[in-house]
């Protein structure tokens, strides 16, 4: 990889350690467009290589750890830069060519250059280092021979997992209506009708719509005018099922010969439902309120295991059903329910976690704040035949504790998923009053996850088992469940 260093490029002597506190007295004087080297040691949340010079962290898009790179410095922070790749003067042992040829400029795979299985060790040490340094948990903890954290679990094959894409629509520069994904930091559409992530099936929907788009001169919309009618395309596949959702989103009520669409659509195998949303907000949120059903009965079906679950176009469903039933089982081992159990399942979602325990529990209780999830959440329960969970709509961080205070429901097992901002404070002051037996607490982000764990060993519970699971193949991002149990004098 290598770029045209601009004229204007200054290469700053002293500015070529690895080491983050080499030459402090670089900190003061690095500026826009110096040329510096970097050894890439880390990745940042949004998959930015981190390099050190002068004292201060630069962070560079394109890199994996271990390369060594020439960098030019295009933004200046107090205590960070950005940097842009010029030159990788040296490749990292776990770089590879990647398979997508949008790979770079798309950045959803943000290291789809690094060797699968270095990644998998990537996430592995995020996930000790975050408790150790965040959660202050002891480094021997994690010792192979403590046997508190299992290997990650990844996957055979890390392409075609995705179960859920969404596609935004707009021009190419010739005028075609093109759809595929946001580039890095942008609403520039880089088109990609066959994401490598997603489906075989999205390439040919996308196809179909995009041709039917031009046929009856249909316009996608224009962000910064307001004008035009065809948002995103969004589109679900059952990965047990096999059947598959379209979903077009439009700034307006009407999308011109949208019966031939459908017609054509329907020639797709699988497809089961085909709708649009109505979205006319001048808002990057993809959705809006009114969704109207052109064909089948406005959801799909899927399955986990044994549980049958009915998806709607909002619902949210995991997006990788593989690694799902993975991170699902670990929950439900973690548990240990022998069926006289009273189960909280909070940030429950459309039921996922809660009817999995709901096999295998007396009584479970699930919260989540969106309606239309709990509806899910309670249609679900009828579809499978499930009688002993409850569902209830609100915030967990109100829930809970009323449901505790003024009902005096018990728990001897409490299992969280919270967002990628953890849990509420009310929500873990809560769960320590109810003093559960076991707490089995799924996250998205080790950060946050450490934060909490932190706060509930403070309160009385004990680390027991950390199993991290890859969930989101070829991004930094990793899944981790984790056991927890009162500390028994």
């Amino acid at each position: 990889m290598t770029y045209d260093i601009p004229a204007g490029a200054r290469k700053r002597p002293g500015y070529f350690s690895s080491n983050p506190f080499a030459d402090m007295r670089g900190r003061d004087n690095m500026q826009k467009n110096d040329l510096v080297e970097l050894r890439i040691t880390d990745f940042t949340q949004e998959g930015l290589g981190v390099g050190h010079a002068g004292g201060m962290a630069v962070f560079v898009k394109d890199t994996v750890i271990g390369d060594l790179v020439s960098a030019l410095i295009i933004k200046v922070k107090k205590t960070y830069a950005y940097g842009r790749v010029m030159r990788i003067l040296e490749d990292s042992p776990d770089r590879v060519t990647p398979p997508c040829p949008v790979a770079r400029p798309c950045g959803g795979c943000q290291i789809q250059m690094m060797d699968y299985q270095a990644q998998l060790g990537y996430k592995q040490e995020k996930v000790k280092n975050c408790l150790i340094r965040i959660g202050g948990f002891p480094e021997t903890m994690f010792a192979a021979k403590a046997g508190i954290m299992e290997p990650i679990l990844g996957m055979d094959d890390p392409f075609r997992y995705r179960n859920k894409a969404q596609y935004p629509v707009g021009r190419d520069k010739d005028g075609n209506p093109v759809a595929g994904f946001y580039a890095g930091r942008t609403h520039s559409i880089i088109d990609c009708r066959d994401c490598l992530l997603g489906v075989p099936e999205n390439a040919k929907i996308l196809d179909i719509v995009l041709a039917h788009m031009k046929k009856n001169r249909i316009e996608p919309y224009d962000e910064l005018t307001g004008k035009g009618l065809v948002r995103h395309v969004m589109i679900r596949k059952g990965f047990a099922s096999g059947q598959i959702m379209v979903v077009l989103v439009l700034a307006g009520k009407d999308l011109p010969g949208r019966q031939d669409l459908v017609a054509e659509l329907g020639q797709i195998p699988g497809i089961a439902s085909i709708a649009v949303n109505i979205n006319r907000q001048n808002t990057n949120v993809i959705f809006g309120e009114e969704t109207r059903v052109l064909y089948g009965k406005g959801w799909i079906e899927d399955s986990i295991r044994d549980v049958c679950f009915r998806i709607g176009a909002r619902s949210f469903y995991q997006v990788n059903p593989v690694q799902t039933e993975k991170l699902y089982g670990t929950a439900l081992d973690f548990a240990s329910l022998t069926g006289k159990e009273t189960v909280w399942d909070l940030y429950c979602g459309i039921g996922t976690i809660s009817l999995f325990l709901a096999r295998h529990a007396a009584q479970v209780h699930g919260v989540e704040i969106v309606p239309e999830a709990i509806e899910d959440a309670r249609e679900n329960a009828r579809i499978n035949g499930i009688t002993n969970a409850v569902f209830y709509a609100g915030k967990a961080e109100e829930i809970l504790p009323e449901k505790y205070q003024e009902e005096q429901i018990r728990a001897d097992v409490i299992v969280v998923d919270p967002p990628r901002k953890g849990c509420e404070r009310s929500v873990l002051d809560t769960m320590l009053a109810m003093a559960p037996e076991r707490i089995v607490y799924v996250s998205c982000d080790p950060a946050t996850l450490a934060r909490d764990l932190k706060y509930l060993c403070e309160g009385g519970y004990t680390l027991q088992k950390v199993q991290a699971v890859d969930q989101f193949c070829h991004t930094v991002h990793v899944e981790t469940v984790v056991l927890m149990s009162q500390v028994r004098d």
